[in-house]
């Protein structure tokens, strides 16, 4: 009886847990069993792996094979265990030294010939090995440039299973990554090129200064979706924690370019109106995958044509717009992605949607359904309203306005005002202030006030509205410059509710 071990990693959601891989080879007829709650994907690992081994040049055991993956309650899901799974085996049958083996996590899809394909993930896994001790990593040489993106980590590459052999036995070399190096910013639309809606820029200006919600409605052609796709534009790039914080989830969902492994700038997410719950709050079977909310983390999520998306779908968003994650459960466990994201919201007021309110030949009744959609909860939570108009010929044919360039400068500026402010308390942007910070330790002055107390006796915003709108007349101090919100700061975040929608 001889008995192999390698270690590897098992992520669920964007977390990771170190998996322990022992292999036994013992008396019994010829055959491979694995046990430790595989999926359906990694018990059909061991015909690949088997595959892979012979074809690799090593000799698979005529004996019976006993493969365990530890700890034994935790679901085990998807093929990043094979390469760990073969190196157990071969360190059983004397093939693999535990030297190296022992001190590094094994990651990688091993294809019939013994390639090492790449798998999901690689980014929270090699996080989830450094956050346990472990300081050596080998990945599949495709996802090199990824893994690589974690300090304090040796990390290699391998193409095939022989090539991962001769490493462990000491006799040949590993690919290294190359010096990571930023990628430059992808070219966009500049906000110069939206004609007129001046209230409309200046919303989206404050909604990027403090990571604010924003619905725009408007008829179709006035420019909602120009200005949407132009936010993140004029958003400042992500910082180091955030940026691997985006990348690990666009990495378990599969989204990230060989290119461009690390996302330095914030995401745009814009799923279809007949998207579903699962594939706006993430699903699947199994383990959950992230959906549109969580891959839009630290970014945006673009609703476009919002009127005509299920309610259901709609209803779904209102918890992570509050909490900033989402759990979802299923078959083999609870998953949890992050996802604080800006929603913004673009909608027709009507179904005809004319050029002008007064040639709409809409029933009163279907106008009232149309946006009614749009539950009160939910339009609680979008901060800023805007109700944009058809733009006329002077303003179609005047001057262009201010570029993405300028009002980034402005955008950065008030980002790093409010940053320095909140810094002390764990909070980055005026979004993220709690209600009773902002009414208690940050309470602003009486005369400051005024309009929000006025609007609460009348009973035109609740306590939930009367929060977000100090959070605006903060951004909006920032984009001046000012020390703390004034009367009328306050009172142009009250204008931004109460437009919009009628």
């Amino acid at each position: 009886m001889a008995l192999g071990r390698a270690w590897s990693v098992a992520v669920t959601g964007i977390d990771g847990q170190v998996v322990e891989i022992e292999a036994d080879i013992g008396g019994g007829l010829p055959g491979v069993k694995m046990v430790g709650l595989p999926d359906t994907a990694l018990q059909e690992s061991r015909d690949r792996v088997r595959a892979a081994v012979a074809n690799s040049g090593a000799k698979w055991p005529d004996s019976k094979v006993v493969l365990a993956l530890s700890p034994a309650t935790l679901p085990k899901v998807g093929s990043v265990y094979d390469a760990g799974l073969a190196c157990a085996v071969l360190n059983a049958a004397n093939i693999v030294p535990l030297d190296l083996l022992e001190k590094t996590i094994l990651l990688g899809e091993l294809a019939l010939d013994g390639r090492l394909r790449p798998v999901r993930g690689v980014l929270p896994a090699v996080l989830a090995a450094r956050r346990h001790g472990w300081c050596k990593v080998v990945v599949p040489t495709a996802t090199l440039s990824e893994a690589a993106l974690v300090e304090d980590v040796d990390v290699y590459g391998a193409d095939t299973l022989a090539d991962l052999v001769r490493w462990l036995q000491g006799d040949g070399p590993l690919e290294r990554p190359d010096e990571h190096r930023a990628p430059p910013r992808p070219v966009r639309g500049d906000l110069s090129e939206v004609v007129g809606q001046h209230e409309a820029r200046r919303a989206l200006e404050v909604a990027a200064a403090g990571a604010h919600h924003l619905m725009l409605t408007g008829p179709p052609g006035v420019g909602k979706t120009m200005l949407a796709q132009r936010l993140p534009g004029i958003l400042p790039e992500l910082t180091e924690a955030h940026a691997l914080e985006v990348t690990a989830i666009h990495s378990v969902a599969g989204s990230l370019s060989p290119d461009r492994p690390l996302v330095t700038e914030p995401p745009f997410v814009a799923p279809h109106h007949t998207a579903t719950v699962s594939a706006l709050i993430g699903g699947g079977t199994g383990m959950a995958k992230p959906g549109a909310v969580s891959r839009a983390h630290r970014g945006i999520l673009f609703l476009d044509e919002v009127a005509e998306m299920p309610v259901k779908t709609l209803e779904a968003l209102r918890t992570p717009l509050e909490d900033g994650e989402v759990r979802v459960a299923r078959r083999d466990g609870v998953a949890r992605y992050p996802a604080r994201f800006q929603l913004i919201l673009a909608a027709n007021p009507c179904p005809c949607a004319p050029a002008r309110d007064a040639d709409c030949i809409c029933a009163p009744a279907a106008r009232r359904r149309y946006l009614g959609r749009l539950s009160g909860p939910l339009l609680d939570r979008v901060d800023l309203r805007v109700r944009m108009q058809a733009v006329s010929t002077s303003a179609l044919m005047g001057d262009t306005g201010e570029s993405t360039e300028e009002v980034r400068a402005r955008v950065e500026n008030a980002r790093a005002a409010a940053a320095e402010r909140w810094a002390a308390h764990g909070w980055s942007t005026n979004a993220e202030v709690p209600g009773p910070a902002l009414r208690q330790k940050f309470r602003l002055a009486p005369a400051a006030l005024r309009p929000l107390e006025r609007a609460l006796r009348k009973g035109a915003i609740t306590a939930r509205g009367a929060d977000r709108a100090l959070r605006v007349a903060w951004s909006i101090c920032d984009l001046e410059g000012a020390a703390s919100p004034s009367e009328l700061h306050v009172a142009t975040a009250l204008e931004f509710r109460d437009r919009g929608t009628a």
